[in-house]
């Protein structure tokens, strides 16, 4: 019987994959002792941070996720799945909207009399 892989639970709650691949993370420095920080500081560690590739690829191994950035391929053929989509209905549109030609008659010479 094989091994059955399990992910690092301490990662997954602490970690979110964007939908290129990217790790976001919540920062450090912000649960006490913040009055000596500047409004600045307080401001930016209250938005999420990404984690660097380097530790995105350790981290990624913990979560289970193989490759560089595996959600990147899946979206990618998401959206050329949707122009993909978007050609093919303009061609059929186009089709239906072109009239049917015209007969066209054979022009008549005038004959040049001398």
């Amino acid at each position: 019987m094989g091994y059955k892989f399990k992910p690092n639970k301490g990662v997954a709650k602490r970690m979110r994959v964007t939908k290129t691949g990217k790790l976001k993370h919540r920062h450090e420095k912000n649960s006490h002792l913040r009055s000596r920080r500047s409004s600045k500081l307080k401001r930016q560690l209250g938005r999420a941070g990404t984690l660097a590739e380097g530790h995105s690829r350790n981290m990624r191994r913990f979560l289970g996720l193989v490759g560089k950035r595996p959600n990147q391929t899946t979206h990618e053929k998401a959206i050329a799945e949707k122009q993909g989509d978007e050609k093919t209905e303009s061609t059929k549109t186009e089709s239906t909207k072109a009239e049917p030609k015209k007969k066209t008659e054979p022009k008549k010479t005038a004959s040049k009399s001398k």
